[in-house]
């Protein structure tokens, strides 16, 4: 079949690509760089169909887009693709979604979602020497962690190895806020950016008992986040219902900026990562651009912070409220106390005491997007004393400040 328009200069308009999508001597679409459960989704089949149409191969591209939407009906990307093949036959088509009237909201949309997807396929680091630099220690009963890039429109799965290291097992193409990420106040249309982690459950049922003849929005379910956090209430942020959950049944997914806030996945995405998600435990990081370290600063950034934790619990224990006070932020504070308040109180306990004893277990740290540089930090307390001993889950929030880590916030950790 001769095609009426040039193809390839065509398709490259309408990715926004400045270069072609593959090598000149290519004969077949390049395989994804690395394995992943998401290549189960249709990226790998979107690459081979826009490497046909950049060869003029019309009727295989054709034949590809008929066998996605065998898998995908309503993969409304692959209609808007088929419909244009179709009409290549026969017309001259100066732009994609070329059907009489064709609403342009819906077809930028659309745009919108075909090039986030194949640029974030395309061009994902191999995760064998790279990590995110969020994930710098999970717990040992934390299985998996979840981190998203909403620049990228993406989620990545991350499973927590023996050796600490986490590793990369999936990717998701994702939506989110309307008006891009950083929440701020109720109803803004953004995506909270901050370190959570899943609450609950949300089954279809459940939602549909809260929410009635809306339910369908959420698809096959729900998994609320604890937004705001800590550090989102000290900060002035607002806002409540922030979920990871579905698409409506007759959608398959929705342009990269569509929900109030939420993060939502296509129902076969949702349902694949439900399997690894532990309700309580798995953090989700989102940021709006992921930091990637390799795994040497990965290892010496982890390193750092653990010797810091470390001497922040030799330095109680040794009963110098002086040396203990050095690892506290000039701005720290307790739900309830000033720093000043603060050390004041240690100096009178630790005045009826002969020793201490710490003990730190089921340590997490993930590292906070954004500008500042904030460390989040969890773990469970053993604290023995001459006259005390309790057990307790505390939080901290470590900041640099004056170029070493401290200690801003500290508190019981739910």
């Amino acid at each position: 079949m001769t095609p009426a328009f040039s193809l390839p200069a065509l398709l490259l308009a309408f990715l926004g690509f400045a270069a072609p999508l593959f090598p000149a001597n290519a004969q077949n679409a390049p395989a994804a760089p690395i394995e992943s459960a998401s290549d189960s989704g249709p990226e790998p089949q979107l690459l081979k169909i826009f490497s046909e149409i950049e060869k003029n191969r019309l009727d295989s591209a054709l034949a590809q887009t008929d066998a996605l939407l065998e898998r995908y009906p309503n993969f409304r990307l692959a209609h808007l693709i088929r419909g244009d093949l179709l009409l290549a036959r026969g017309m001259p088509l100066s732009t994609f979604g070329n059907a009489k009237n064709a609403p342009k909201e819906q077809i930028e949309d659309l745009r919108e979602e075909v090039v986030a997807r194949l640029k974030a396929y395309r061009n994902r680091l191999d995760p064998s020497h790279y990590v995110p630099r969020y994930l710098l220690q999970l717990r040992p009963d934390q299985k998996y962690a979840i981190v998203v890039d909403t620049q990228k429109a993406r989620l990545y799965l991350y499973q927590n190895q023996e050796d600490g290291r986490p590793r990369f097992v999936a990717d998701y193409y994702i939506s989110h806020g309307k008006l891009g990420a950083g929440k701020k106040l109720e109803g803004d249309k953004k995506t909270p950016t901050g370190v959570y982690h899943v609450t609950s459950s949300l089954s279809a049922q459940k939602i549909g008992d809260l929410y009635g003849s809306r339910a369908f929005l959420y698809g096959d379910g729900a998994f609320p986040i604890n937004y705001p956090n800590e550090w989102d209430r000290r900060n002035g942020r607002k806002g409540h219902g922030i979920w990871l959950h579905g698409t409506p049944a007759d959608t398959y997914s929705r342009p990269p900026k569509a929900s109030d806030g939420c993060v939502v996945l296509s129902n076969v995405d949702l349902n694949a990562l439900a399997k690894n998600v532990q309700i309580g435990l798995t953090p989700v990081i989102i940021s709006n651009s992921i930091e990637w370290l390799s795994i040497d600063d990965w290892r010496n950034e982890r390193t750092a912070l653990n010797k810091e934790i470390d001497e922040w619990r030799g330095d109680w224990e040794s009963m110098n409220v002086n040396r203990y006070m050095r690892h506290y932020s000039k701005r720290f504070q307790t739900d309830k106390q000033t720093r000043e308040q603060f050390a004041e109180q240690k100096h009178r306990v630790n005045a009826a005491k002969s020793w201490i004893k710490v003990k730190l277990s089921n340590l997490s740290m993930f590292r906070n997007p954004g500008k500042e540089e904030l460390v989040v930090v969890t773990f469970e307390q053993d604290y023995r004393s001459s006259n005390l001993s309790n057990q307790m889950k505390k939080s901290q929030y470590w900041i640099r400040e004056d170029g070493s880590w401290k200690i801003i916030f500290e508190g019981a950790y739910q």
